[in-house]
């Protein structure tokens, strides 16, 4: 499943149907009990963090989303009910959040549940039950225009599924005689990559038994709201003298105080506004190169261990650093009954790779394997808990906390050997930041590379020359893997000592820490 936006994901024109929760449903929240199950960390920074950029003028869309075909003349009442199902499969899409005043947590303002409030306010869940999530279907019209469709879904999508109102997802479908293309999006409180590469294979499934008047299973999975609420009981018993807490502060205390931005000029004006950003995407390998660079990594853990590595020896040759210093996403899907649940479950680690100290890659693998070894179990603690501990020792900057380059192998995913026949993309939304987060994506046909970045001539030139020397280190490793005697097909990184590689689950295989 490719990476991209919703303007490259192969938009035609044809009649839009969207669905929403119903008004009723919407409605019945205000008389809804506090669910005593908190918020996420990861939840509440994202729900702050998008109030604050509010209340200074900026509104900064972060959904995630995804597309894909149903092939055919579509049933609009059985795909309607495949979406219903689904959703009742996952709490989180039917919890919120609402403001509420002061510690005793006495009710804040009415209105909508994602009302702004003030900025002493308690975030606080609430939780519709199953019984009463009843979608309303909107036949919005006919689209002829293909450039008009994306704007207008974008436009939608923003609105839908904002990270300071409730619902906060939204489901959408372009009808046509010969097929039917599904477009979902979701605040990023409720989904993270790994939920959104699952979702087509998920709708399709429960479509084609409806179809067929079959019936699936589909008991409801493990909740990601439960989840919320054990990882926050774990990370409240820590406090600023624990362990993970002294390590992120000497981190940060050699990042000058903030968390690291991808070390590459990007031409930032520090004093001026928050930039627009751009997507860059491009393809970095054919399977054949990726497999060969995978076998070559196998031995330091694979092919994230790989793209960490090249990463660290390419900024040291454009920008100088001699010390490469970034924020590594794991997924935080320690236990297997989490792996088919859909929700943001990421965790990050700091790492800190000192390339000036080696010539050649296979020098820069052996460091990278030592540093993620040893700060991996940083992951399992929530960055937003470790920040708030160190008080007046970290200074945010950004709405985006820091840079990420993600490594996720796909093609273990049930149905992602479909995704390319389906049209199959996972949707980013790109608005603004002056952070750097790259994505690379192992498919069954390459290395799929796609990144977010400041908008600017410099950020652009220094981008595309990361990505170029990113695709010549990674082909010419793969030439001389068999040389090496490196190469014995492919396998899978997952299987490497560090798990999955980034902030996903690519393999229900994997032997969990």
């Amino acid at each position: 499943m490719r990476l991209t936006d919703i303007h490259r994901c192969e938009i035609r024109p044809g009649r839009l149907v969207t669905w929403t929760l119903h008004p009723t449903t919407v409605n019945s929240v205000a008389d809804l009990p506090e669910d005593a199950r908190p918020p996420a960390y990861v939840q509440e920074a994202h729900v702050r963090t998008a109030r604050t950029v509010r209340e200074d003028g900026l509104f900064v869309p972060t959904w995630l989303g995804t597309a894909f075909d149903i092939p055919g003349r579509v049933d609009l009442d059985v795909l309607q009910e495949a979406l219903r199902t689904w959703t009742l499969r996952h709490e989180t899409l039917r919890s919120g959040f609402r403001w509420v005043e002061g510690p005793l947590g006495s009710p804040g303002s009415p209105g909508s549940p994602g009302s702004p409030g003030s900025l002493n306010d308690e975030l606080r869940r609430f939780t519709l039950a199953a019984d009463a999530v009843v979608l309303h279907r909107e036949d919005v019209g006919v689209f002829a225009d293909g450039a008009a469709l994306p704007r207008y879904l974008q436009d939608r999508f923003d609105i839908a599924a904002d990270a300071l109102t409730w619902p906060n997802f939204i489901y959408s479908a372009v009808v046509r005689d010969d097929s039917t293309s599904v477009y979902m999006a979701f605040d990023h409180t409720n989904v993270d990559s790994y939920s959104i590469f699952r979702i087509a294979h998920e709708i399709h499934q429960l479509y084609t038994a409806g179809l067929d008047g079959r019936t699936v299973d589909t008991t409801p999975v493990a909740s990601y709201v439960d989840f919320c609420a054990s990882e926050r009981t774990h990370a409240d018993g820590i406090d600023e003298t624990h362990s993970i807490v002294t390590e992120w502060r000497k981190f940060i205390a050699r990042c000058d105080g903030k968390l690291p931005n991808f070390p590459v000029d990007l031409g930032l004006d520090p004093e001026g506004p928050l930039p627009t950003q751009k997507l860059m995407r491009e393809w970095l390998t054919d399977d054949a190169d990726a497999a060969a660079f995978e076998a070559y990594c196998r031995p330091y853990g694979g092919s994230m261990i790989g793209i960490l590595a090249a990463t660290a020896l390419i900024v040291r040759e454009i920008s100088g650093q001699q010390v490469y210093r970034t924020v590594v996403p794991f997924h935080t899907r320690a236990r297997s009954e989490w792996s088919d649940s859909v929700g943001w479950y990421v965790g990050g680690a700091p790492l800190e790779i000192p390339v000036g100290q080696v010539s050649d890659f296979d020098g820069a693998l052996d460091l990278v394997r030592t540093a993620l070894r040893a700060k991996r179990p940083l992951s399992r603690m929530p960055i937003a808990r470790v920040l708030k501990l160190l008080g007046s020792d970290f200074r945010p900057t950004s709405p985006d906390l820091y840079s990420i380059v993600s490594f996720v192998d796909t093609r273990d995913i049930a149905g992602s050997e479909r995704w390319e026949d389906l049209k199959a993309y996972g949707l980013i939304r790109v608005s603004y930041g002056d952070q750097v987060c790259a994505w690379t994506t192992r498919l069954h046909e390459g290395l799929q590379f796609a990144a977010r970045y400041p908008d600017t001539d410099v950020a652009q030139k220094n981008m595309r020359l990361y990505v170029a020397r990113l695709r010549e280190l990674i082909t010419s490793v793969a030439q001389e893997a068999p040389q090496r005697g490196a190469f014995r097909g492919a396998g899978n990184c997952a299987t490497s000592p560090h798990g999955p590689a980034a902030n996903e689950l690519p393999v229900k295989t994997l032997t969990r820490p």
